[in-house]
């Protein structure tokens, strides 16, 4: 017996329940996977977890051709402006970004990866992101429309989950 999206109970199969089972299992050793190649990832380009995400969420902006400012990047990782410096100068002096004065606020700077930041994220990523893209080619377009429904359902559950104690 299951809740329904409006509270009301409902009877599941055991077929159901087990490909439940199944798809969350799968879901679950694909995000301890990716969890542990991120370790990975941060131990080959000596990092911590919010280094490089603040280093990707750069290099993705210049990317779509925007500029990353200090406070973009505070609100992407959900920190503090203070950590956000420390952040950004540790990046600097690792020769990952450089600031630059940004061009319509005297008092701002936008922060750029440098052409080695790049490389190295491209080298360190690039064969994984290769890897997952060679797995994606045999996906129909039916079966890729019901995984992105599914993850799209997943994300929803999760991100109603609250900080708040029952």
């Amino acid at each position: 017996m299951t809740l329904n999206d409006t509270g009301a109970f409902w009877y599941s199969s055991e077929e159901q329940v087990a490909r439940g089972r199944r798809l969350l299992h799968a879901l679950r050793l694909y995000q301890a996977a990716e969890v542990a190649m991120r370790r990975r990832t941060r131990a080959a380009m000596s990092m911590g977890e919010n280094e490089l995400a603040a280093l990707r969420f750069i290099i993705r902006r210049h990317t779509q051709g925007r500029a990353a400012t200090p406070t973009d990047v505070a609100k992407y990782l959900g920190v503090s402006t203070a950590s956000t410096t420390a952040l950004i100068d540790r990046l600097e002096s690792s020769g990952y970004i450089t600031r630059r004065p940004h061009p319509t606020d005297r008092r701002s700077v936008t922060i750029a990866a440098t052409e080695s930041a790049d490389d190295a994220v491209r080298a360190t990523l690039g064969d994984m992101h290769e890897r997952m893209m060679r797995a994606t080619r045999e996906v129909g377009e039916p079966e890729a429309e019901a995984i992105v429904a599914f993850l799209e359902r997943m994300t929803d559950a999760v991100d109603q989950v609250s900080a708040e104690p029952h």
